[in-house]
């Protein structure tokens, strides 16, 4: 139909049409090859019955017809070696242009990808959205630090109340026995300890009157 109408095959569609008929040619040689090699088994067996009755002029003639039959046998391998040869370098051809037509048509799409990327405009891009990943890192850091900060007091205050109650806890105390206790507690030690040198302690560490007070009237005391 496409020679009636004039129309013109493309290099892969001939290829493809090439490749069929060869191998329609490989298979018409191994159906002639079969019959010949089953005509062989046939005249061999027929040898062997006409050598079996003695007649040797016919067993001669048949014998000429069994090595021309295996003569055309093998001139059938040797066709058929060498369309396969050329079915190969037929099918390579093939590979190869269904290759170039590939990069022909990946060709025209970096070709129309290159005409239509502006790069002034593509640098530009690229240096705002550095410019925008920075400030949003910069902003980011700036929200964790803040919220940081925030969170860090109430942390360590919380912290530090679990850790006065366990302490008390651990004692045997109570958190309101522990705060009403504590003055009490503290200033026993100091009737042993700070006696022999109340004085220049006092003066060092900057004492209230209070705790002066109690200090003058443990000395007057000894």
């Amino acid at each position: 139909m496409s020679r009636l109408f004039g129309k013109k095959k493309s290099p892969a569609e001939m290829l493809r049409e090439n490749k069929r008929m060869l191998d329609k040619a490989i298979r018409e040689l191994d159906r002639e090859r079969q019959g010949l090699q089953n005509q062989e088994k046939k005249l061999i067996a027929e040898i062997k019955k006409t050598a079996k009755q003695g007649q040797m002029d016919a067993v001669k003639v048949m014998a000429k017809s069994l090595v021309r039959n295996r003569h055309a046998v093998t001139k059938l391998f040797g066709l058929k070696s060498q369309l396969q040869a050329v079915s190969l370098r037929v099918q390579t051809l093939k590979s190869t242009q269904a290759m170039a037509d590939s990069m022909r048509g990946a060709t025209k799409a970096m070709g129309a990808m290159n005409k239509r990327m502006n790069l002034p405009a593509l640098t530009k891009i690229m240096r705002e959205f550095e410019k925008q990943n920075e400030k949003m890192e910069m902003t980011s850091e700036m929200m964790g630090d803040a919220i940081d900060d925030a969170f860090e007091g109430e942390g360590e205050e919380e912290e530090t109340d679990d850790l006065v109650n366990q302490v008390l806890d651990e004692i045997g105390i109570g958190a309101a026995e522990g705060l009403v206790a504590a003055p009490a507690a503290a200033a026993a030690p100091q009737q042993v300890a700070v006696a022999p040198e109340a004085e220049p302690m006092a003066e060092a560490a900057g004492l209230d009157g209070d705790l002066q007070a109690r200090l003058d009237n443990l000395r007057k005391g000894a």
